[in-house]
């Protein structure tokens, strides 16, 4: 099973992990945070890709 992490210090709050996976990431002061351990129905790894700064990774 796949689980987000976000880099908060790398994060630019941008949202568009939030648009592509709403049920994992939600933007929270600023910052992308995850809401959810398990990726579901959504595609974690397309919204690490999708990151302009690179701070999400997959593991």
């Amino acid at each position: 099973m796949s689980k987000a992490v976000v880099n908060e210090e790398l994060c630019i709050g941008c949202g568009t992990c939030e648009s592509l996976c709403p049920t994992v990431f939600k933007i929270e002061d600023g910052k992308s945070k995850v809401v959810s351990e398990e990726c579901g129905d959504c595609d974690c790894q397309e919204a690490a890709d999708s990151c302009p700064v690179s701070a999400i990774s997959v593991e």
